[in-house]
């Protein structure tokens, strides 16, 4: 025993003072490089690796970073989808909101603030530990909840809506974990907490809505919400595991592992630096403006899924109880669909593109049902609804494409922004084209879910040509897919000869 402390004891000062040399006498350039250099660079174990050991390693990245992403996204859409279930328990009529556009702008407000919180979010992220930036942004977006049942007019409901979308911006998934191939299924994982939480909140709120106490029952839907939220950010705090360069709980071999099995994305794991250059490749990228339109377009739809699709039930002739429970097949549904189409796109190369245009064109048909159905056929138009939000599942498909086609990281993490300010923007739209004296039909509504769901299809087919333009032309100059350039000089997808898109 005494022997083989004294050779740890070897290993580790011989180690130490490894780092103390490169620390001393060759600083790490952490401005131009990406900051895994400092793993690669200090760890002094065996640099190769197997399949099984790898394996293991994602395992235990799902279970300590994809089951908080997972949760934290759906607590989020629990908690912003909280309006459509309240309005069946009084808040319309106690906040005067069923005059005029107030209940649809009570909604749209939020992605207002969302835009605003979206890039000092990113940026704060970029800059201190992601782990510490979420927990204050969760603990605040709680007690911004907590202050909704304090609310007495339809202004104080906006002002609280706008401040909510502006702390909810900074949820963002770090998918700097995981290889391109592994990505598309962790975003659908992530991204299918939408549809699986609203099996669980109408029974949550089911219940609330039958107290009887001193207040409005979507008071205390709020005040729930809100604790909840709260308690959960302290979990962040203490278990969420930071990006691999920093990673808590893991060995000094699981860091190594998953940062150098990271080269193959040719992307970086973490730069803490703005790049301006960076910002003005990514504001000239066309690539970007088009994922960027299509977000924005596909996005229309969520006005009604969000905003309307309990009142859209209650139309048919439903109690709000019964509205609330109807509106658990439509969560089962819609998470397996945005669930099962990450995964397609694992399983078959090439394919994200496609599937985008397929869940979109599901829900341009949703749309045509919803506005053409007669309210006595009651079975069609439940089906509409429950296949509406099928834009879901591409829309998880289209995130995973931005992140795997940008290197770069301030142009990634910009980028990646951007999607949400398209995301926002729909969704701004989209309750806004609900007009009240529209219903049940909402002629108007549907008519632009139709039109930005078709223009959303044309545009995901030129994006995919002008990828798989780009991969040819590179292909051509002789310059083959390579990963030298992985973490180094932090390349950004057009500066690096050896990145190919994803199509």
């Amino acid at each position: 025993m005494e022997g083989k402390r004294t050779d740890d004891q070897c290993i580790q000062g011989s180690k130490q003072k490894r780092i103390e040399e490169l620390e001393n006498s060759t600083p790490l350039d952490t401005v131009r490089n990406d900051e895994a250099i400092r793993v690669l660079t200090t760890y002094q174990g065996d640099q190769t690796w197997t399949e099984l050991e790898e394996k293991k390693l994602v395992r235990k990245i799902d279970r300590r970073l994809l089951s908080i992403v997972v949760t934290t996204y759906g607590l989020q859409y629990y908690d912003k989808a909280m309006l459509s279930q309240a309005a069946l328990f009084g808040l319309i009529e106690d906040l005067h909101l069923n005059t005029g556009i107030r209940y649809s702008f009570s909604s749209a407000i939020f992605y207002l603030g969302f835009i605003c919180g979206a890039y000092p979010a990113i940026l704060m992220a970029q800059r201190y530990p992601i782990e510490r930036v979420m927990f204050g942004i969760v603990c605040l977006w709680g007690v911004c909840l907590l202050t909704t049942a304090g609310c007495a007019t339809y202004q104080g409901l906006y002002t609280q809506r706008f401040f909510l979308g502006m702390l909810e911006s900074g949820v963002s998934p770090a998918w700097i974990w995981y290889k391109k191939q592994e990505q598309a299924f962790r975003m659908g994982a992530w991204y299918c907490a939408t549809g699986y939480v609203s099996i669980i909140s109408p029974v949550i709120n089911y219940g609330l809505g039958h107290i009887t106490g001193s207040l409005s029952p979507w008071r205390y839907m709020y005040l729930v919400a809100g604790l909840i939220t709260i308690a959960w950010s302290f979990v962040i705090l203490f278990l969420m595991p930071p990006e691999p360069v920093r990673a808590k709980r893991f060995s000094d071999r699981e860091r190594y592992i998953a940062v150098a099995r990271m080269r193959s994305n040719n992307s970086g794991i973490r730069n803490t630096h703005f790049k301006r250059q960076q910002l003005l490749e990514l504001v000239s990228d066309a690539k970007f403006w088009l994922i960027f339109a299509i977000a924005f377009l596909v996005l229309v739809a969520n006005g009604p899924v969000s905003t309307f699709t309990p009142i859209i039930i209650s139309d048919l002739g439903f109690s709000g109880l019964n509205s609330l429970l109807l509106v658990m097949p439509a969560g089962a549904i819609i998470g397996t669909i945005e669930l099962m189409v990450p995964f397609v796109t694992m399983k078959f190369p090439g394919s994200r593109c496609y599937l985008v245009a397929v869940t979109v064109s599901l829900t341009l048909l949703a749309s045509l049902l919803l506005w053409q159905l007669p309210t006595s056929a009651v079975g069609g138009r439940l089906f509409a609804v429950y296949i509406l939000a099928s834009y879901g599942g591409g829309y998880a498909v289209l995130m995973g494409l931005q992140i795997a086609n940008t290197a770069g990281y301030t142009k990634r993490s910009l980028g990646s922004s951007g999607i949400f300010v398209g995301y926002c923007l729909g969704n701004f739209l989209g309750p806004l084209v609900f007009k009240a004296e529209e219903a049940p039909h909402y002629t108007t509504g549907w008519i632009t879910t139709i039109a930005t769901s078709a223009v959303a299809v044309v545009l995901t087919f030129v994006y995919r040509c002008l990828c798989a333009w780009e991969n040819r032309r590179r292909d051509k100059t002789g310059e083959m897919e390579a990963f030298q350039h992985a973490y180094n000089d932090d390349l950004t997808d057009k500066r690096n000869p050896q990145f190919r898109y994803t199509l």
